[in-house]
């Protein structure tokens, strides 16, 4: 793929198109307020075989209560001497469950526990399968996730995702290992990671450190406009038929812009993009870095798609964590 979108300086630039609603705040602080409950966390350690790791299967009340399962993941060590670790919260990409566990050992090998969120209703086509569904139905959408309840921002499929997400912070805690917080994700993971990081001003929590790889979620209208590929194409098929509500849609989708999100944060963060990058283009991606309220850097890949960084970008990560003492 050549390039497609504006040059790097203009990326330096570019903010989005997503207007802010006036209400964006209040709504989500009503949301909040609306899943005010304890999560109630249930941690069951498992064999797998892994002798230098612990596995517990989570499951947890998310939004509404729903049940919400996971991966928490700890070195043996940090087990046996009841020794509190930094715990990485990780959010898959799209269409992807939590996996078996052993697809999550980059973070307990360099010494830290990991949370695995799996995002409700998704993983049967994407990784290993999952086991968290979704129990609420939608109005008529296309094929996926991103159109499920957009004709109504409280019904928007995202909102209970992002409730979710800061649920599982709450139960992560509960862990006894789990000493500080961090949060990783890369695609639909980072897109969520910048609405957890965002919502961390109504919610109060304290997170020490976040790692956004190559986001999702994030300028819709632009993103839309620019790339016909799934699954920003999803949006545009739905718009496609139902004209009529076209500006209904993409005022949801404002209410759940990662770069809108990104403008609450105060969270030290190191980002990355792929220049090549037709499922979250560029532009998307620095709409959310150059919104970001936090201390920030990025890493840019200029020859690479959505894969970014890859293992390199794994590396940096470590190195992130590590100047950061955590």
């Amino acid at each position: 793929m050549a390039f497609f979108d504006l040059s790097l300086e203009e990326l330096y630039k570019y903010k989005g198109v997503s207007e802010e609603p006036k209400d964006f705040d209040e709504f989500w602080d009503n949301t909040l307020k609306e899943n005010n409950h304890n999560t109630e966390a249930k941690y069951t350690l498992i064999d797998t075989h892994l002798k230098l790791f612990d596995v517990w299967s989570v499951s947890f009340n998310g939004y509404l209560k729903h049940q919400i399962n996971g991966w928490y993941i700890a070195p043996k060590y940090a087990s046996e001497n009841n020794q509190k670790l930094t715990c990485i919260m990780c959010y898959p990409g799209y269409g992807g469950g939590r996996d078996y566990p052993i697809k999550h050992l980059l973070f307990p090998s360099a010494g830290y526990s990991v949370f695995v969120m799996e995002v409700r209703g998704q993983g049967a086509e994407g990784g290993n399968g999952a086991t968290t569904p979704d129990p609420i139905g939608s109005t008529p959408h296309a094929d996926g996730f991103l159109t499920m309840g957009i004709l109504d921002k409280k019904d928007y499929y995202y909102r209970r995702v992002f409730v979710d997400a800061v649920k599982s912070i709450e139960a992560a805690k509960e862990h006894s290992l789990t000493g500080k917080i961090a949060i990783n994700g890369t695609s639909q993971g980072g897109g969520i990671s910048l609405a957890v990081l965002g919502l961390s001003s109504l919610t109060k929590e304290k997170i020490e450190a976040a790692m956004i790889d190559v986001p999702f979620l994030c300028d819709y209208k632009r993103a839309c406009t620019i790339t016909d590929t799934l699954p920003y194409n999803e949006i545009a098929r739905f718009c496609k038929t139902n004209r009529m509500h076209e500006k209904i849609a993409f005022n949801t989708l404002s209410y759940f812009d990662g770069a809108l999100f990104a403008k609450r944060s105060k969270v030290k963060a190191l980002f990355s993009v792929g220049l090549m990058d037709i499922l979250c283009p560029p532009s998307t991606v620095f709409a959310a870095y150059n919104n970001y309220a936090g201390d920030k850097s990025i890493n840019v890949y200029t020859f690479n798609g959505h894969e970014g960084g890859d293992n390199e970008q794994s590396e940096r990560k470590l190195e992130f964590l590590t100047s950061l003492n955590l």
